[in-house]
């Protein structure tokens, strides 16, 4: 599955940082059916568009990642839903910032909330929604599943400005590290969720209209497996922060471990994104997601 780890590229933020407590059961009494709705969704877009899953795995990525200064934690925002805000005449907005202009897949977001709202109007946030879309479009393409912490409130703020902190496809693995290490995430998760998900906007699809474009960065594009790793050991990878993972002992030896077993590969993965979706800092739960309320 390179192409999904490939999208997701670095993703978590660890949770000694989180600003708000998560839990399993935050919608069991409020909102029980909304991850089976978003299942669906997501489910329903994959059988249309192949290039889906990929597309929620970076757009969560995207989201989480910027805005997380664990020195100073009035802004540690994280996994707000700030991704799905549109730009406005007084402000641009994150989606329209250099690095995401090739998000797409925004819709199905769209239609897991409106079907939501239908049933449960004003209980589910959309950094939720985007979080759970996250982990479907991995187990519903072979890849594993988890239990997703809940709770997150959706953001106020987005800024195009603040997209240009997502790591760049150039980085040299010391300048990954200190990017990593920022957000609180370890070598460990760097090389599990392997690094370039950023660098993609340049080949990946424009906006949700073409379905079949992009950067296949193994011999399985479109399943989650350990390709990735295996190609990255055969010197085959299509950005220096790619290859930049195997300059380090430390990550080269997570790269080996990674492509020699797609269980140890799962089982890293997994953490890393519970660690990275369980940052959050939002004020409120949108009614829509592309606007505050």
């Amino acid at each position: 599955m390179a192409t999904f780890i490939a999208l997701v590229s670095a993703l978590l933020v660890s949770s000694v940082y989180s600003a708000k407590a998560l839990s399993s059961n935050y919608y069991d009494h409020t909102c029980p059916q909304a991850e089976s709705m978003v299942s669906r969704t997501v489910k329903k877009a994959m059988l249309s568009d192949k290039t889906v899953p990929a597309a929620l795995l970076r757009m969560h990525f995207h989201d989480c990642f910027i805005r997380v200064t664990p020195f100073c934690l009035a802004f540690l925002l994280g996994c707000d839903a700030s991704v799905l805000l549109n730009s406005t005449s007084k402000n641009q907005a994150e989606k329209d910032g250099p690095p995401n202009i090739s998000l797409h897949a925004f819709y199905v977001i769209d239609i897991a909330k409106e079907e939501i709202e239908a049933s449960c109007p004003g209980v589910v946030s959309c950094a939720d929604i985007l979080a759970f879309a996250a982990r479907d479009a991995v187990s519903l393409s072979g890849g594993p599943t988890w239990d997703v912490p809940k709770g997150r409130l959706d953001g106020r703020i987005s800024k195009a400005n603040d997209t240009l902190q997502l790591p760049f496809p150039t980085f040299n693995i010391s300048q990954l590290q200190q990017s990593f290490a920022q957000r609180g995430l370890s070598l460990d998760d760097l090389v599990a969720l392997s690094e370039f998900a950023a660098s993609l906007q340049s080949v990946c699809p424009m906006h949700n209209k073409v379905k079949n474009a992009g950067a296949n960065m193994d011999t399985t594009p479109v399943a989650f497996d350990n390709g990735y790793f295996e190609l990255l050991l055969q010197g085959k990878s299509l950005f220096s922060s790619d290859q930049a993972l195997l300059t380090n002992p430390k990550t080269k030896a997570l790269v080996s471990k990674y492509a020699c077993s797609q269980e140890e590969f799962e089982k890293a993965f997994v953490k890393a994104m519970i660690r990275m979706s369980s940052i959050t800092g939002g004020e409120e739960i949108r009614r829509h997601c592309r606007v505050v309320r």
